[in-house]
């Protein structure tokens, strides 16, 4: 049975726990959350509680989910740029347009059905459905993604996710020329109040801090190194859309009907950082740009 532990932050304290639970990138709706706790399978500090509970920060959460159902998820041996490999993790440089785990209609082609093919074993924490996937990345951001072959570094892994230790950078092409060259945008993200599937700066959100800084003007756009201090769900994609300046490509928040030389938004998780579970070490890992948005910031450049 996967089980999941989180730590109550100070910012989520006070907030009622199927709505903490279900804001959480792992969480699928707030109707299963509160499935959950209706039949007893979250605990706080070692006792169930109900849907209402509000925790206090440093309470731990532990939330046991149900056993889903066979997703009939097949290995596939696909190609798969592994940047490092050893008997604990992978960690691997996911390309554009690849889905990292099935959904439905969805099925095949997925980072999960190569990683199946690819390693004898993966963790289950994430369930059947999400075989070693700790976290995410969008179906069009390419860049470092790292996957657990067992509990114990899948456990391991999410803590310094949700504990914010470890480092995440990403290269982003947004159009505009961004001023200042340097900056931080705090501004909490939420669930958009009418579109469902989009995130965006709401009062209400969680907190959410992204650093950015100006590698170079490309033309019309900018590329940015950007830094995120939070994981909310499509950070940076909301983040530059609040400041004005969408990314090149981003269907959901850019420029309606812009002409643009990608499929889906420019940005690339160039740079991942973690203290490896079993030796303590500090391990860093970096993506290059995939020639897509090596083309795109040429494309610009010229206009």
């Amino acid at each position: 049975m996967p089980r999941r532990i989180y730590r109550v932050k100070p910012e989520d304290e006070g907030e009622r726990i199927d709505r903490l639970l279900s804001a959480m990138e792992w969480a699928p709706s707030r109707a299963y959350i509160q499935k959950l706790l209706k039949n007893g399978k979250v605990f706080v500090n070692g006792s169930p509680v109900k849907a209402s509970y509000r925790p206090e920060a440093g309470e731990e959460i532990l939330v046991e989910e149900e056993e889903p159902e066979p997703a009939g998820v097949e290995a596939q041996p696909l190609p798969l740029a592994i940047l490092y490999e050893d008997e604990d993790l992978i960690v691997i440089n996911k390309p554009r347009g690849m889905v990292v785990h099935p959904a439905p209609g969805n099925r095949e082609n997925t980072l999960v059905n190569a990683l199946l093919a690819h390693c004898r074993e993966l963790s289950g924490v994430g369930g059947v459905a999400r075989p070693g996937i700790v976290h995410r990345l969008d179906k069009d951001t390419s860049g470092v993604l790292v996957a657990a072959k067992n509990d114990f570094t899948h456990l391991a892994l999410a803590r310094q996710f949700q504990e914010r230790t470890m480092t995440k950078k990403y290269l982003a092409l947004v159009h505009g020329r961004v001023s200042p060259p340097e900056g931080e945008i705090n501004a909490p993200i939420g669930r958009h109040p009418v579109h469902r599937k989009k995130m965006a700066v709401i009062p209400s959100g969680k907190p959410a801090v992204t650093r950015y800084r100006v590698l170079e003007y490309a033309g019309p756009c900018s590329l940015l190194e950007v830094t995120l201090e939070t994981g909310r769900t499509h950070q940076i994609r909301v983040h530059m859309q609040y400041i004005g300046h969408p990314l090149v490509g981003d269907e959901l928040y850019g420029r309606k009907g812009e002409e643009s030389p990608l499929t889906g938004q420019a940005l690339h998780a160039a740079v991942l950082g973690f203290l490896h579970p079993r030796t303590g070490r500090y391990q860093e890992f970096v993506a290059p740009l995939p020639p897509e948005m090596e083309a795109a910031i040429a494309y610009y450049r010229k206009k």
